[in-house]
């Protein structure tokens, strides 16, 4: 699965391999977009980005067409809430929009809500902690029908600061470069690929 980085200066594609011996890198790019197209985290011209999109991918070189791109912004919002242990999926997430609605400044029809249970609460035995995303449905559809239009499959829809911590964990410089990857230039470029890392590491999670 490639890791997309879509912000308000530059697309920025990674594809990584996993063995026994670590991880690879298969291949990256860089393309610049253009001021205003993306401006904190809002997509304002989808077939700008669309097209700078198709013209990395070609740099690239890749048959991988299943993809992971994340929101960021104001409008993203996330929170580590308790809730009862032993609910199904379905109670849970009745439960987290309750909650989200404390926190979310907007319709909640408006928001795409999604939720992941870190573990047991430290302070309550019979309780868990669940980590609360949200974001507006707008901002998760214009990434979608970005990836779309160059001819990818949306596979995943994360949050840039998880994209981040997740590449937080790793380091790059020992990433392998595959052959037709630089590896001295990958060793200059790779800390400013953190949030497409992050993002591709999903394939392997």
């Amino acid at each position: 699965m490639l890791g997309i980085d879509i912000n308000d200066t530059a697309i920025r594609l990674v594809e990584l391999g996993h063995s026994p011996a670590g991880f690879s890198v298969k291949g990256y790019v860089t393309q610049g977009l253009p001021a205003g197209v993306v401006v904190d985290g809002a997509f304002l011209d989808l077939d700008g980005i669309g097209q700078a999109l198709h013209t990395a991918l070609l740099m690239l070189q890749t048959r991988v067409r299943r993809a992971a791109v994340a929101v960021s912004g104001p409008s993203v919002i996330t929170r580590l809430i308790e809730l009862e242990a032993g609910l199904t999926d379905e109670a849970m997430l009745a439960m987290v929009e309750r909650e989200a609605e404390q926190y979310i400044p907007y319709p909640l029809d408006d928001m795409a809500i999604d939720f992941q249970v870190q573990g047991r609460s430290v302070q309550k035995a019979e309780r868990v902690e669940v980590l609360l995303a949200a974001c507006l449905k707008e901002h998760v559809e214009a990434r979608e029908a970005v990836l779309t239009m160059a001819g990818l499959i949306p596979a995943v829809v994360d949050v840039e600061a998880f994209a981040l911590a997740r590449a937080s964990s790793q380091d790059f410089a020992s990433f392998t470069p595959c052959n037709r990857v630089d590896g001295a230039q990958w060793a200059v470029d790779g800390q400013g690929m953190g949030v497409a890392c992050g993002l591709a590491l999903r394939s392997f999670a």
